[in-house]
């Protein structure tokens, strides 16, 4: 329990403390002495209340030795005692926790806690899951645990702590479904790395390890073609003739498995839970607005339904994700023109009304920079607009900012590089070939130079360094074609052609891909959706939509912790067995992230 002396006298006391006034016990620790006050010592911690009041302790009883501890440890101790401050470093963390958890200092532990978790990383999130374990610290270590599981790729990568894992955590960690891996031969490359770090003694554990590797009979062959050009295959002739044996293994495992049950999931085929998922919300369908939400599951590649009846159906809307809330702005339905916004929270399932923006805004662009929303142009019933404004989540207030230099509505817009940029759209009289970025720290809309095409309806989005315009339609006909412009040079350039034409889709990037969702081909709306990989400057489909729908938004959510609410179901592999050393294991007894 910390105490509730107030600030200014800690000061008083500790200043009597350095004048060696009214003190009335010492703390010895290896013969290094500190002289104290017993009040103060006690509102720090119980243990020094449990010391002092021991029964065989008499009233006369000044000195208590305290061992297990060290004299610098007892000295920030007794500082933060009478400061409630202590200088804490990567240097003397550790040893400064496991004094506070001794001694039972809530208040020093919580610091060092904060510490680790401001200074967690890729290259020590084991090594601090580890050490919140062993004091007890379960909510700094879920999180450790969760950065590791979040960011494996990376940090197999560069990571010291990783090859020094025993078999059981490493085991702990590759079998979660959390592992965030956009392949599975990133885990085979990280069981790989592992072994290989002391290939003697840990090749005992390949045909253990390898099963934990999630592949499907289908996938096999693309797997092991991948597994061929490993950098861990090149060398040692004993070590791929293992590492062969086990992966025909697997393979014929999953082809016995897969004729034996055809129709139920298998636990070695189960797909990892997605970190990041795609939502499109709302719509046109049917002549209709609708209130649909879908989400896209990349390691299962499915969409699936998520009720959405609490909210009014809504098209030609702008959709935001900001400090853990989805935000609709805007929009129409067949009748009216929207300033509304709404908010869902994804964790408690709960929507909830917020300030209106100052315009109806249907056709909106709509954006997020430094946590602001920014909502630009539209149509409201009347007018194109050119106006803008920006939404503080925390004051829940809209504020008008300087207006663009084009009214545009059915125009799209995106962030890079802290600035706004929008591009295309409809003037009222014009299909829109012009672009222009706002800076927020000026707020001042500039000119920039024109798309190569006339596009309203298109998808803006920032992507890899470049802003990219996709689709739309000219005046004419709804649009297949894409460019990029690079900020750097001014200049826009032409990139591969969608396979299907769309105007007003959604568009967003997730996991360095660029997806394009629905949208408007010219004769009907579509269910249909492709992503583009600019390092092959291809455009590959991906699994429709469960209903065809124009005039929707998107947005990515990423690290929810009730991720699996959102996506399929997934029967997860059989841990490793427990055994006795490894019931004590840090990775042993943690919960669904």
């Amino acid at each position: 329990m910390e105490s509730n002396i107030h600030a200014v006298d800690y000061n008083v006391l500790n200043e009597l403390r350095l004048e060696g006034r009214f003190l009335d016990v010492i703390i010895d620790v290896n013969g290094v002495e500190f002289p104290a006050h017993k009040n103060v010592l006690c509102c720090c911690s119980p243990y020094f209340r449990t010391l002092f009041s021991k029964r065989w302790n008499n009233k006369e009883k000044k000195v208590y030795n305290i061992s297990g501890i060290s004299p610098d440890m007892m000295e920030m101790i007794i500082t933060f005692a009478y400061t409630q401050k202590v200088p804490v470093t990567f240097e003397n963390v550790e040893q400064l926790l496991a004094a506070a958890d001794q001694l039972n200092i809530l208040g020093t532990i919580n610091l060092c806690s904060n510490f680790l978790d401001s200074h967690l990383s890729v290259k020590n999130c084991i090594g601090i899951c580890k050490i919140a374990y062993c004091y007890s610290c379960l909510e700094l270590h879920f999180k450790a645990f969760r950065f590791t599981v979040h960011n494996f790729e990376e940090l197999v990568r560069v990571s010291e702590e990783f090859l020094q894992l025993s078999f059981f955590e490493l085991c702990r960690i590759i079998e979660r479904d959390e592992l965030n891996v956009r392949n599975e031969s990133h885990v085979f490359n990280a069981v790989m790395k592992w072994m290989y770090h002391k290939f003697a003694e840990r090749k005992k554990f390949l045909a253990d390890l390898l099963p934990k590797v999630r592949i499907t009979l289908k996938a096999s062959s693309l797997f092991v073609s991948n597994v061929k050009k490993s950098e861990y295959m090149k060398d040692d002739p004993q070590y791929k003739l293992c590492a062969y044996r086990c992966l025909l293994q697997m393979i014929y495992d999953l082809g016995i498995n897969d004729s034996a049950t055809p129709h139920h999931s298998s636990p070695k085929t189960s797909t990892r839970l997605p970190y990041s998922i795609l939502l499109s919300i709302g719509g046109w369908r049917d002549s209709h607005p609708t209130n649909a939400i879908e989400v896209y599951d990349t390691r299962a590649k499915s969409w699936t339904d998520v009720m959405c009846s609490e909210e009014t159906p809504r098209a030609y809307h702008g959709t935001a994700f900001v400090l853990g809330y989805i935000y609709l702005i805007g929009g129409c339905d067949r009748v009216k023109y929207y300033n509304r916004v709404c908010r869902f929270d994804p964790v408690r399932k709960v929507w909830q009304e917020v300030a209106p923006t100052h315009s109806r805004r249907c056709y909106i662009s709509v954006v997020v920079l430094n946590n602001f929303i920014y909502a630009m142009g539209g149509f409201d019933g009347l007018n194109r607009l050119s106006t803008a404004e920006k939404y503080n989540s925390e004051t829940n207030q809209w504020t008008l900012l300087s207006s663009m230099n084009e009214r545009r509505s059915d125009a799209s817009a995106t962030t890079l590089h802290g600035k706004i940029y929008i591009c295309g759209g409809f003037s009222g009289e014009d299909y829109l070939f012009t672009a222009e970025v706002y800076d927020p720290s000026m707020n001042q809309w500039t000119m920039i130079p024109p798309m190569m095409i006339q596009r309203s309806g298109v998808g803006v989005v920032a992507y890899k360094d470049e802003i990219y315009a996709v689709g739309g339609f000219d005046g004419e006909n709804r649009l297949e074609t894409a460019e990029a412009f690079n900020p750097q040079t001014g200049i826009w350039r032409s990139i591969a052609s969608m396979i299907t034409p769309r105007s007003n889709f959604g568009i967003e990037t997730m996991e360095d891909l660029l997806y394009a969702v629905g949208g408007y081909d010219g004769h009907t709306t579509s269910s249909k959706v492709e992503c583009y990989n600019k390092e092959t400057n291809e455009w590959k489909e991906v699994p429709n939509m469960t209903i065809d729908r124009s005039a929707l938004s998107c947005c990515v959510l990423s690290g929810l912790p009730n991720i699996r609410e959102y996506v399929i179901s997934r029967v997860s592999p059989e841990p490793v067995t427990h055994s006795e050393d490894s019931r004590m294991s840090p990775f042993c007894n943690i919960p669904p992230l």
